[in-house]
């Protein structure tokens, strides 16, 4: 039987599910000769706000502060982000520990990729995958891709060359452009790329000194040299075609870059298989979509629900019609503001402990967001 199977078959409520994590997380770092461990991690699939942005910082670091050794593992999975909060988590996290260790399970894609290249040490297994490097933007409230909106001004000014003259089409697209919000876009790849090759050749390539072919000494240089190569190659997009495509050991490998395969130790992958396993099941079963956590601590991320609350003849009670975020069944919630209101036909009442759990899928959501809200609006305690 395999391991997600087991896991299904154990029907675990939620208070196992998160001992049981933090068993296998414990287990992981005490594998790892007793060094600290933490968790960032992000629920792929779900509609949220899960790419690295500024509002991990202060998470990542209130967790982190919790650990006392000089040696930390950090188990990563992400989409991507912002390489400018990449780069302020790592200057602190490079500050803090003599050694990182980048632990890859599943996903690190995009910014998570140029994250994983600060580590002394990479372990992958060969299903785990990182992705291209692609600078992420934000202007007028959009995100978007620096290489994709920089590709699509080539691409016009291709035709222009080929055709001889601008097609109109291109005018209001071209009006809206500033020669500086172009530079932004050149900036923020070149960023990344140096990001990249400033990490690779301060940490990954710090105890390179020979070389494996010729047994000549490693000169700073030649580690410079190596990192621009991997940097330009993760960067390239020409290559791998699409911001999606997966980068995996064999790939980071041909690139000369040294991964170790945590699959070659048994106890360790099973460890770390059940912990990632773990790890997505409690993605699944909640409406949590961002994980920071050690083996004694923990903070969570919730989506926050999508809620109508509809007026009421009497001033003692709120109805929310609660949509689930995992299979979108709609629940009448009540909220009484007062001892003794009967609950109406067709709802349920509001949860005393803030965790509703949806009736069609068994979805645990943490509604103290939801709690807050009505308490606010209302200047009364819900009962």
């Amino acid at each position: 039987m395999g391991i997600y199977s087991e896991y299904l078959d154990s029907s675990f409520d939620w208070a196992t599910l998160q001992k049981e994590r933090k068993k296998q997380l414990l287990r992981i770092s005490q594998l790892r000769d007793g060094k600290d461990i933490f968790t960032f991690a992000s629920a792929l699939t779900k509609q949220a706000d899960i790419s690295i942005d500024y509002s991990d910082r202060v998470p990542i670091i209130d967790q982190i502060s919790n650990l006392e050794g000089d040696k930390i593992d950090i188990i990563l999975e992400t989409p991507g982000g912002y390489a400018e909060v990449v780069e302020d988590i790592i200057k602190y996290i490079r500050n803090r520990f003599s050694e990182v260790t980048m632990i890859v399970p599943g996903y690190a894609k995009s910014a998570g990729t140029i994250m994983v290249m600060a580590g002394d040490e990479i372990l992958m297994e060969p299903a785990s995958t990182l992705g291209p490097i692609d600078a992420q933007m934000l202007q007028g409230g959009k995100r978007f891709s620096a290489h994709a909106f920089l590709e699509g001004l080539e691409k016009i000014k291709q035709e222009v060359q080929e055709r001889g003259y601008l097609n109109r089409a291109y005018v209001p697209i071209l009006q809206n452009i500033s020669p500086g919000e172009i530079q932004n876009c050149e900036n923020a790849q070149a960023f990344s790329k140096k990001l990249v090759t400033d990490w690779l050749s301060e940490y990954k390539f710090k105890f390179w000194e020979t070389h494996l072919s010729t047994g000549e000494p490693v000169t700073v240089n030649d580690k410079k040299t190596r990192a621009e190569e991997i940097a330009k190659k993760l960067c390239d997009h020409g290559h791998w075609l699409t911001h999606g495509a997966s980068i995996t050991i064999n790939d980071l490998r041909e690139m000369r870059l040294k991964v170790t395969d945590f699959s070659g130790d048994t106890e360790l992958f099973d460890a770390i298989s059940r912990y990632y396993i773990l790890l997505k099941m409690s993605f699944d079963t909640t409406n949590i979509f961002k994980i920071y956590e050690t083996p004694n601590s923990q903070i969570y991320r919730f989506v926050i629900p999508q809620v109508s609350i509809a007026p009421q003849q009497m001033p003692n009670m709120a109805v929310i019609e609660f949509e689930c975020p995992n299979c979108k069944t709609k629940t009448k919630i009540q909220a009484n503001l007062k001892e003794g209101v009967p609950i109406q036909k067709g709802s349920v009442p509001f949860p005393k402990d803030n965790v509703f759990m949806c009736p069609a899928c068994n979805n645990r959501n943490d509604l103290s967001t939801l709690r807050n809200q009505i308490e606010s609006q209302s200047k009364k305690k819900i009962v």
